[in-house]
């Protein structure tokens, strides 16, 4: 027994031997893996809340109210949806964003909102209806010790043939829920369409006028609501002034009978802003009978207040045309300074608040009535009826 003992470190020392030996030959164990780093998540772009720009106070030698913004499409959204909840026509909105597709304009694509305005040239009382910008403003009577308010909403104009007219008239009467009776050439028209229209059209959804209007002194003219709202911005109306439904109520409202209004046709207006001179330029319509190309300085000219005129000449300055020239080549319907040559359309949109896609706060419209497809078709029919218009 003790000699088996003294063998056994023998036979036992090279079997560890062969055993180390073989590991050897083994190819080593794979690395643990390594979990590869996540990259942090890019800041979520931070948006303000959007500004209302309905209603103004204003200052008797400021000339712009209201602030641009900028804001980012949703999935489902076209321009004329946006254009609603921020209170700005059709036109408008699409001559801010010229490399926008109105009708596809693609989740997250930037939209500029043209929520800033020069005050047209004419005097601030009662309502000044400007047909070049497609808007109306309501000065309200200045209270002593308080600032007057102005307020203003995107409208419907008169399409080519049917003109709105110009020049000075006043509201002769209001009325809710009213009745709508065509007149002669408006029936004549539907007909020739192959559409007969009722002598008499009740209150309703399906009444034009929507549920308010204001009868003007011209015969036939009103500022009323429409039972189409997205047609507001656009020449779309036989003459007459519409306003989103949400708008005219609230005008109704504060307008009374023998309360003057004023209609004129400005497409470049001037106005003085932080002591700089903003020019603010719109499409000329389409039957404007003015020579805007050849005449443009001297027609300008008389665009200019006398206040203005005197504020450049104490401060020895000029009208820049060259630069005015620049601007209303392709105008973008953005209130931009002439005074200061460096300043572009794309650092304004640019420096420009980023806010939220949405009804501002103090906003008129609750939102309730977006039938969105609707909204698409009557709009893209008043469009391809507006482009197919005679022109003068």
């Amino acid at each position: 027994m003790k000699t088996r003992h003294l063998y056994w470190p023998l036979l036992v020392g090279p079997a560890l031997a062969l055993l180390a030996g073989c590991s050897l030959l083994q190819p080593p164990p794979p690395p643990l893996p390594v979990e590869a780093a996540i990259p942090p998540e890019p800041p979520k772009p931070v948006y303000a809340p959007p500004v209302d720009t309905h209603r103004f106070e204003i200052e008797a030698t400021d000339d712009v109210v209201g602030q641009l913004q900028v804001t980012v499409a949703n999935k489902e959204d076209t321009l004329s949806d946006i254009a609603r909840r921020f209170n700005v026509g059709y036109e408008e909105i699409v001559r801010a964003n010229p490399k926008v597709d109105p009708w596809l304009p693609r989740a997250g694509t930037e939209v500029v909102v043209p929520t800033q305005f020069v005050l047209p040239n004419a005097p601030r009382e009662g309502i000044v209806i400007n047909v070049a910008a497609m808007r109306i403003y309501y000065f309200q009577p200045v209270k002593k010790g308080e600032k007057q308010v102005v307020y203003t909403h995107p409208i419907g104009i008169g399409k080519v043939g049917w003109s709105t007219p110009e020049g000075a008239t006043k509201v002769i009467s209001k009325q809710k829920d009213p009745v709508w009776r065509p007149t002669a050439s408006i029936i004549a028209e539907h007909k020739k369409n192959g559409e007969i229209l009722p002598a008499v059209v009740p209150a309703g959804p399906d009444n034009p006028l929507g549920r308010y209007k204001l009868t003007l002194g011209w015969a036939s003219y009103l500022i009323h609501g429409t039972n189409k709202p997205y047609g507001v911005g656009l020449r779309s109306s036989h003459g007459c002034i519409r306003l989103y439904p949400e708008d005219i109520e609230q005008v109704f409202g504060m307008v009374t009978p023998g309360t003057k209004v004023r209609v004129v046709n400005q497409p470049f207006v001037f106005g003085w802003h932080e002591d700089q001179l903003y020019l603010q330029a719109y499409d000329v319509l389409e039957d404007d009978k003015r020579d805007w190309q050849k005449s443009q300085p001297k027609l300008l000219s008389k665009t200019l207040t006398k206040r203005m005129q005197d504020q450049l000449k104490e401060r020895g300055e000029e009208v820049n045309w060259e630069r005015v020239a620049q601007i209303t080549h392709d105008p973008r319907g953005l209130a931009v300074s002439v005074s200061d040559a460096q300043q572009s359309e794309d650092q304004l949109v640019a420096a420009a608040p980023r806010v939220e896609n949405r009804i501002p706060d103090g906003g008129n419209w609750d939102g309730a009535d977006d039938p969105a497809l609707q909204a698409k078709q009557d709009t893209e029919q008043m469009v391809e009826e507006q482009k197919q218009a005679p022109r003068s």
